[in-house]
């Protein structure tokens, strides 16, 4: 009996020794509404996947805090020959990967080739992002162990920008090697500022400091990211202390926090660069008739769904490229809430009873859809006062983001955040032909001249008065119904310093620290 309580004595105090240690190491928890749905970048598309790998790994070039321009990360310096389309990086030197081994001019092309070359022996089985961004790319050549250069096909004005995105996030080819892009995608290893230490699965990330990390050492040496899909939750974790910040701010969240009037909670908010939508499936009847989706565009009270479920934290959408975005056309009409015009459409198009549909959407708070349900019902209610009898239907964030991209959908809420600052990240992929993001399964080839031709002059007037054409082919075709562009909006304890808002409203955390 003795030495039973002796053993349970020596493990409670290794227990409580443990936890403390634990607690004692200065930890910034953060929660969302959803967990990243993978970890290699190179097959991620969600933003709670792409938030997550900010921390873990890094690219050649970022933007800076304001978006408003590139800046040196693993590359220290790049020029461009214009002659031959040429990009040459000049990488730093004395960097390591999570796994100790060396960053270098091999672990950029591995990183980019397993992409771009599908015979490559960790190709990613689908390339279509790749192919969304960087298509033009067609060679990419060691020049020395510190310097890579990419030859272009043809000229690519947003090329640099999108060299910021997730696709370029740089990975270490012996932990790929070691496990596989399956265990990979477990076990990331990059060259940032956190390393993973654990991940539970819809539980929580947790990040520990990278000791050898080349740049600054993070603020805080271990980040825990939660995932609390009830929004009510997730805000009263935050009251409680639970938690230090959270995103996927409703309008019921901010009623909360009015109603309690807490003096330690603090809320930053900015306009974003996102755009909320419902996609039309027009390869699905009868959303190939343009006279149907434009029955439904008039059918739809935006102004209301922004009244009712925003609150103060969106604006109308015009169109899907947002209006601190340079190239937004600001003359575009939008479809005026007119049941009566709609039904006239639809008795047009052949179809004077009305028709049946399905309307998926999202199970989670979006910046650009804070409450999704809701918009659903409203919607749903619209639609019925013209003969459109609409059932709403979700699924689990994993298996909505593959069904919508397999474009089993006939319409669908989701949305557009700028992943690279340019309008080409809202004008290509979501609407060029053959775009994995193109949920509209659109096709006009007026359309897809503009927007390609955009691509391939640096001149900025000149990229604009094309992007505004192209909006308003989009708005005549009306593939999709713009609803809101979101403001980015955290919620934080008092005690947090140095987060701040990205435009593109990704987080990074290293900055970020709690005060005691």
């Amino acid at each position: 009996m003795k030495g039973s309580r002796l053993i349970f004595t020596l493990l409670f105090i290794v227990f409580f020794v443990g936890s403390s240690a634990y607690a004692a190491e200065q930890t910034f928890i953060f929660a969302r509404g959803a967990d990243a749905v993978r970890l290699d970048p190179a097959t991620i598309t969600d933003n709670e996947s792409i938030n997550s790998c900010n921390q873990i790994f890094e690219t050649l070039v970022r933007f800076s805090k304001d978006g408003k321009r590139i800046e040196p990360l693993l590359a220290k310096s790049w020029e461009f020959e214009e002659s031959n389309n040429t990009w040459t990086f000049h990488l730093r030197e004395n960097v390591q990967f999570h796994d100790g081994t060396p960053f270098n001019a091999d672990a950029v092309i591995f990183s980019l080739m397993r992409q771009k070359d599908p015979s490559h022996p960790y190709a990613v089985a689908n390339a279509a992002f790749w192919k969304s961004s960087f298509s033009q790319v067609e060679e990419i050549n060691k020049i020395d162990d510190k310097t890579v250069s990419i030859k272009l096909s043809s000229p690519y004005a947003p090329f640099l920008s999108i060299m910021a995105n997730n696709l370029a996030m740089i990975i270490s080819p012996a932990a790929m090697q070691k496990t596989g892009a399956d265990g990979f995608n477990l076990n990331p290893v990059g060259t940032g500022p956190y390393r993973l230490e654990e991940w539970k699965k819809n539980e929580q990330l947790v990040l520990k400091e990278f000791e050898s990390y080349w740049g600054q050492k993070p603020s805080t040496p271990r980040v825990i990211i939660r995932s609390i899909p009830d929004n009510t939750a997730r805000v009263m974790a935050l009251l409680a202390g639970e938690i230090h910040g959270m995103d996927g701010v409703t309008p019921d969240t901010i009623k909360i926090l009015q109603d309690k009037k807490p003096g330690d909670i603090k809320m930053l908010s900015a306009p974003g660069l996102n755009t909320g939508f419902m996609a039309m499936n027009t390869q699905k009847k009868p959303f190939d008739d343009v006279r149907v989706r434009k029955a439904v565009a008039h059918a739809v009270n935006i102004e209301r769904i922004i009244k009712e479920t925003y609150r103060g934290m969106g604006s109308f959408a015009k169109g899907l490229v947002p209006p601190t975005l340079w190239g937004y056309n600001s003359s575009l009409k939008a479809y005026e809430y007119d049941p009566e015009k709609a039904k006239g459409l639809l008795d047009e198009a052949g179809l004077p009873d009305g028709f049946e549909t399905e309307l998926w959407y999202m199970p989670v708070p979006r910046i650009y859809l804070p409450d999704c349900k809701l918009v659903a019902q409203i919607i749903q209610g619209d639609l019925a006062k013209v003969g459109i009898n609409v059932k709403l239907v979700t699924f689990d964030w994993g298996t909505y983001v593959e069904k919508a991209m397999k474009f089993e959908h006939t319409m669908c809420f989701l949305g557009r955040t700028a992943d690279y600052i340019d309008p080409d990240a809202f004008m290509y992929g979501p609407f060029v032909t053959g775009s994995i993001f193109n949920f509209p399964n659109w096709s006009d080839p007026e359309f897809d001249k503009l927007v390609t031709d955009a691509r391939r002059i640096s001149d900025q007037e000149k990229r604009i008065a094309l992007y505004e054409k192209a909006q308003e082919r989009v708005n005549d075709q009306v593939p999709m119904i713009t609803i809101a562009h979101g403001n980015n909006v955290v919620l934080l304890r008092k005690e947090v310093a140095g987060f701040y808002l990205h435009p593109t409203a990704q987080f990074w955390f290293h900055e970020v620290s709690v005060q005691k």
